[in-house]
């Protein structure tokens, strides 16, 4: 499962590459050729990937200039100054390599010493590509439990020593396709972020972290890209009696199985239709997309991919720098996000979601960044993808409307359940165009009135599908029909409030019967007419639950923005314009336990768990058709 996160946001970014930028011709002065054919192998492996330029951290003598400790060391020192902060005021320095400077110890420790700094925790993640995501992910989660106020993350990479003309003379400078691969695709270089639990304004955005995914396929497929084992994989590099001779048995060959690349990214796009699916992510709302592919042929192929999958994101919003700075590996993706921003604007509300394919035995990894306007408070608005508990941070704002935890024990098992649902409601619905612009300040007047136009014919059908519903109650659930009824005559003149407030709102429709409800509204109303009409209708109080849920927990929310929103101006609404949201705030409550009430009638006649199941079943669709009514109204 992903990693959310609620309070971790990027202060600082960083990056070095090493020594001027190399072109294609220039490469042969630090990669020198093996064999007459490795011309012909470079010509036809620079044109797929796409490569201009890249980096090395090693002279035309292949003597090293920058050690792979030192440039991360670099990175880190440009993230601090973009930062603005000291390295002792840092808690953790994560870091991840592919290969660092030496076998044992590890790279952070390595890094550490390069700078010299002060005493803290260190955390070394090694892999190949996604080992620098598995860094990023140890310090955002320091930071998010509070462990540390300040993170520093670093990824390096340094292959060029491994792909010196020396490395093969052991075998006669006779390399398989596979070994001469990599040699034109991998440069050298360093990138580093800074997280934090309290931050600053960076040209008046903030980078909030909204969660981070990791997974890998390592069971499913062989070994992919790989350093120590030999072209078939079945000897190590440490089972032979000497380094000389794994050296001449290829054991130390950097190699790629090309044949096998096209399935990382199939699985890698399997990955992200179902952070999709489960409400992680919504393609239509990522503005940048920073994805690292090792070669810009794979550009079209993942997004081929994703549009098969009907998500996919317009190649306009797509950011690479792979052609001007190389393949650095692990610290790929720090370096393009540091560019990145560096380079482009990003605006409050916009996402950034960050894509990482590792080929070592394939490892998928995601991150969100979300950016933010610098004066909204740091918890002003809690990202929950779909399913996924609120933290406790946000627990008194919008809560589940019964909390499982103080409900008898025969309740808690049913609202355990429908508080899930809740929360993967109340999270998207908090992401829809409507209460964006509310969080965001731009919700006006017209947006009020919109909305009550599609609302008050949706409002006015509340009394009659739960009337429909209680005539549709049989023994032994008499009891309930009452409450239902009771319930019914509550709310049967609600809609009148709400019609009120949309005329002091300015709503120039003066017939209520010609207001109409919007599509969601229409499907909605669609629904629980039918449910109703059906010989005990249980399901019918998982659409109470969440109709008076959001009266009771979200509309008391969102009044606050509204208000301040629409009554400062001097021509702003008058306070007495918001009657109806004010109502349903205040008395919902009451309905809710009145809920309850009824909830245990049904579970003391419900044997085998089919009135539980059609509850959380039909709480389930209100939300979807609830959150249709949402998108419908913002044009």
């Amino acid at each position: 499962m992903p990693l959310r996160f609620e309070r971790t946001w990027i202060q600082g970014t960083g990056r070095f590459l090493p020594g001027p930028p190399v072109d294609n011709d220039g490469m042969d002065a630090y990669i020198a050729p093996l064999t007459r054919l490795s011309g012909r192998i470079k010509r036809r492996i620079l044109a797929e990937n796409g490569i201009r330029a890249r980096h090395y951290a090693i002279d035309p003598e292949g003597r090293t200039v920058h050690a792979c400790s030192a440039m991360a060391a670099n990175a880190i020192a440009d993230c601090l100054a973009d930062a603005r902060l000291r390295i002792d005021e840092i808690g953790l320095l994560a870091c991840g390599t592919s290969g660092g400077d030496a076998l044992m110890p590890g790279f952070a420790s390595m890094v550490l010493g390069q700078m010299s700094a002060p005493p803290m925790q260190t955390f070394s993640s090694h892999g190949i590509c996604a080992s620098g995501v598995g860094a990023w992910e140890a310090a955002a989660a320091s930071v998010e439990l509070g462990s540390h106020a300040h993170a520093l993350v670093a990824a390096a990479e340094m292959p060029s020593r491994l792909f010196k003309r020396s490395r093969y003379a052991a075998r006669g400078y006779d390399a398989d396709f596979d070994a001469h691969f990599l040699r034109w695709m991998l440069s050298d270089g360093a990138g580093s972020l800074l997280l934090t639990s309290s931050p600053q304004s960076r040209a008046g955005v903030r980078l909030r972290l909204r969660f981070m995914h990791q997974r890998s396929f390592s069971g499913d497929y062989p070994v992919c890209m790989q350093l120590g084992l030999t072209p078939d994989r079945s000897r190590s590099h440490l089972d032979y009696a000497s380094w000389q001779e794994a050296e001449a048995d290829g054991a130390l060959f950097l190699r790629q199985d090309i044949r096998l690349l096209p399935h990382l990214f199939d699985v890698g796009i399997h990955e992200y239709a179902q952070l999709a699916k489960d409400g992680w992510l919504e393609p239509e709302r990522v503005d940048h997309f920073l994805c690292h592919y090792s070669s810009e042929k794979f550009a079209p192929v993942v997004d081929e991919l994703m549009h098969k999958a009907g998500l996919s994101i317009p190649r306009e919003r797509w950011y690479s720098n792979l052609t001007t700075r190389g393949n650095t590996g692990a610290a790929s993706i720090f370096i393009m996000l540091d560019e990145f921003l560096r380079t482009r604007q990003v605006a409050p509300g916009q996402q950034i979601l960050c894509f990482i394919p590792e080929s070592g035995r394939f490892t998928v990894a995601f991150a969100l960044i979300e950016v933010e306007a610098a004066d909204v408070p740091g918890e002003s608005f809690s990202f929950r993808p779909a399913g996924i508990p609120m933290p406790a941070a946000d627990d008194d704002v919008i809560a589940p409307p019964h909390d499982p935890a103080d409900a008898p024990e025969a309740l808690r098992h049913l609202l355990a359940e429908l508080a899930a649902v809740w929360h993967s409601y109340r999270s998207r619905a908090w992401r829809t165009p409507l209460i964006r612009k509310l969080r965001e300040r731009r919700f006006d007047q017209a947006d009020y009135v919109r909305w009550m136009e599609h609302w008050i014919p949706q409002v006015r059908e509340g009394s009659k599908w739960m009337r429909e519903g209680a005539a549709s109650v049989l023994p032994p659930y008499d009891a309930l029909r009452a409450l239902i009824e009771t319930h019914a005559g509550d709310e049967q003149d609600d809609y009148m409030i709400l019609f009120e407030d949309y005329r002091k709102a300015g709503g120039c429709v003066a017939d209520i019967d010609l207001l109409r409800r919007n599509p969601g509204g229409e499907a909605l109303n669609s629904y629980l007419h039918a449910l109703a009409a059906t010989p005990n209708p249980l399901g019918l109080l998982g659409a109470i639950y969440i109709i008076e849920g959001t009266g009771q927990r979200i509309i008391p929310a969102l009044l606050p923005l509204m208000k301040v929103s629409l009554t400062g101006a001097a021509d702003g609404l008058p306070a007495d314009a918001f009657r109806f949201l004010e109502y349903h705030g205040a008395n919902d409550e009451h309905h809710l336990l009145r809920w309850l009430r009824a909830v245990e009638i049904v579970l003391d006649h419900d044997a085998d768990g089919a009135g539980a199941r059609a509850i959380i079943d039909t709480a389930r669709r209100t939300a979807e058709l609830y959150l249709m009514q949402f998108e419908h109204i913002t044009p």
